[in-house]
């Protein structure tokens, strides 16, 4: 179901453009990152997405120039990672680590943020993960955007788990729930709609 009403490629015909940096092992955030892209392409906005990989790290660092300078022209980056022991994976904990290089001169501040995790229990700590996540936008500079979604009123269907940092998914047997994927599918559309909200401040 839509809620908003896309504006598409803005006043000046310019394309907003995510970029959607994630690790997955059981493909659960792989669908959740599927649904939020599938989304905004639909939207008009133009995706980026990166799997991290154990190949890019080398010797604990991770190591991949070209994703770095693909994410300055972003105008949001969405992290994803699933839940392990109460945090971030290892594998998406080094790119964020990495990601300090930029730190220093601010040089992700003003982009839009978002967070997707996923846990196998309802309440398996995915919260934390989120935190994690959004203290990591905030080191950048970064404008993090939640859900909009009051569980048990308005909700608009989604967010079954109640968690309005982000989209939390919770999965055992490595298919992601339907109304988690619906909860990705609106994320999209809020990052899409803030986009062209500040896309048209821009111009005014």
């Amino acid at each position: 179901m839509l809620y908003f009403r896309p504006l598409g490629c803005g006043a000046e015909g310019v394309m907003s453009s995510v970029s959607i940096v994630y690790f997955t092992n059981t493909d659960v955030t792989g669908q959740l990152v599927e649904s939020i892209s599938n989304e905004l392409k639909s939207l008009r906005v133009k995706v980026e997405l990166h799997k991290i990989v154990g190949k890019e790290i080398i010797g604990g660092r991770f190591v991949n120039p070209d994703l770095f300078e693909k994410l300055l022209v972003a105008d949001a980056i969405v992290f994803a990672s699933p839940t392990y022991m109460g945090g971030v994976a290892a594998q998406f904990k080094a790119f964020a680590d990495a990601s300090s290089e930029y730190w220093s001169e601010q040089m992700w501040a003003d982009k839009v943020a978002a967070g997707i995790t996923c846990g196998s229990a309802p309440n398996g700590d995915q919260s934390g993960t989120l935190q994690y996540l959004s203290t990591l936008a905030s080191q950048h500079g970064m404008i993090w955007l939640g859900l909009d979604s009051a569980f048990g009123f308005k909700d608009h269907g989604i967010n079954r788990l109640g968690c309005q940092l982000g989209v939390v998914a919770q999965a055992v047997n490595g298919v992601a729930d339907e109304t988690d994927l619906k909860s990705a599918q609106y994320l999209g559309q809020r990052i899409s709609a803030l986009l062209d909200k500040l896309k048209l401040k821009t111009l005014s």
